[in-house]
């Protein structure tokens, strides 16, 4: 009895001693197992890249995510800011949550609201994961010293506290709710595209004192830069759209003007399965493109003279790269016929492709593509209508004639 006593004793003595050097050395502790993970940098990396931030945050020649690059809106000019972890210029005092209010509420760190050219009206769809592992790769950036350049905004639309009525309007904040009647896959393009890409931006048609709404894709002219964003509503094969969004290039089209940007800078970096959910979720939408009706008045003569002058004007500066039956040559230079591009019922596009020329994006697939040369010196406007109304008529295209106004309106305007 006394032996067992004893033992109880030594057993008691030790249980005491193990809980004291527990209580006194804390850091020999086990960590718990729900303890939060390290955020993603490369997902952080991935998710900035998918919100396209590089495009709107880095000025030409300028340092990336360092802002100052010019936004003009049809209210004045807004200067992006620096989002580098800088401690004085950028965002190097904001916390996660600071930045989680930018994102999902439109408003700065000191409360203050955001210009909805920042696009928070769709950002607002972001998850919390997504905004942090954003945050983390943010924070790990070099930081640059560059001060933000002040807006330049008429009166009265330099009063910052009048866009609480815009709000109130026209944003409406909530993360992602995934459609149970769809898949996972087609959710994952809808977030992407209705978030994080925030297509809408460009391609949907700008209502009153700028709104836009989440999911209007069918298409719509981008302000001050006067070109059209054509409906992202697509009936062809998810593939081909596949394919086009990742290298700038498809068997049926190129990129080119804002888009190629965007290409460029973002989608061309986003993995094969999230650019095919995209395509997925553009292949389901509906056509909603009600732009009013642009076409140009010509007499049946004018047409004529237009289509003679302008089969002549393609046999000399165009056929040798698309053809002379418009087929082009895929993945390199892009039909004309049956190309939607073409066949908008806003024409300034194809105008001012013939004017100024341009590039698809240079991508990982395609990282030498060939170009269109600009024929705004060579061509005066009614020659480049009238090359255009050509294409537009050719082959079996039956889009609207185009007037010379229309050129002459679209020669000069800023490519950027």
């Amino acid at each position: 009895m006394i032996h067992t006593r004893r033992l109880l004793a030594i057993g008691t003595l030790i249980v005491l001693v193990a809980v004291a050097l527990f209580l006194l050395f804390p850091w020999e502790r086990e960590q718990p197992r729900h303890a939060p993970a390290t955020p993603d940098l490369k997902l952080g990396e991935y998710l900035v890249r998918a919100g396209n931030c590089y495009s709107c945050h880095t000025a030409h020649g300028g340092r990336p995510y360092a802002g100052g690059r010019a936004i003009a809106t049809p209210y004045g000019v807004l200067y992006s800011s620096n989002i580098t972890p800088d401690a004085e210029t950028g965002l190097g005092k904001w916390s996660s949550e600071d930045f989680w209010r930018a994102l999902h509420e439109g408003k700065s760190k000191d409360g203050s609201l955001l210009y909805p050219a920042f696009p928070y009206w769709a950002y607002t769809k972001v998850t919390r994961a997504d905004a942090q592992a954003m945050w983390a790769y943010l924070k790990s950036i070099a930081p640059v010293s560059q001060r933000n350049r002040p807006h330049e905004m008429r009166f009265p639309y330099d009063q910052r506290p009048l866009l609480a009525g815009w709000r109130t309007l026209y944003f409406k904040e909530g993360e992602f709710r995934p459609d149970p009647k769809q898949s996972a896959e087609w959710n994952r393009g809808a977030y992407l595209v209705e978030g994080l890409g925030h297509c809408a931006a460009c391609h949907g048609q700008r209502g009153a004192w700028g709104s836009v709404r989440q999911k209007d894709i069918g298409g719509g002219l981008i302000p001050m830069l006067n070109w059209y964003a054509p409906s992202l509503a697509s009936k062809r094969e998810v593939d081909d759209v596949a394919d086009f969004l990742k290298h700038g290039v498809s068997a049926g089209r190129a990129a080119f003007g804002p888009m190629s940007e965007v290409i460029r800078d973002s989608l061309q970096h986003l993995s094969v399965a999230d650019v095919r959910a995209i395509a997925v979720y553009l292949r389901s939408q509906r056509d909603d493109d009600d732009e009013s009706d642009t076409a140009t008045r010509m007499t049946s003569g004018q047409v004529a003279q237009f289509m003679k002058d302008g089969a002549r004007i393609y046999r000399d500066r165009c056929a040798d790269c698309h053809q002379e039956g418009g087929e082009g040559v895929p993945r390199i230079y892009p039909p004309l016929a049956a190309n939607e591009a073409i066949l908008m019922r806003n024409p300034v596009n194809a105008i001012r492709i013939v004017l100024n020329g341009g590039y698809p994006p240079s991508t990982r697939g395609n990282p030498r593509p060939y170009g269109m040369p600009p024929f705004a010196h060579v061509l005066g406007d009614a020659e480049v209508a009238a090359v255009v109304t050509y294409i537009r008529g050719a082959w079996g295209n039956r889009a609207a004639p185009v007037s010379s106004v229309e050129v002459a309106s679209a020669r000069g305007v800023p490519l950027d």
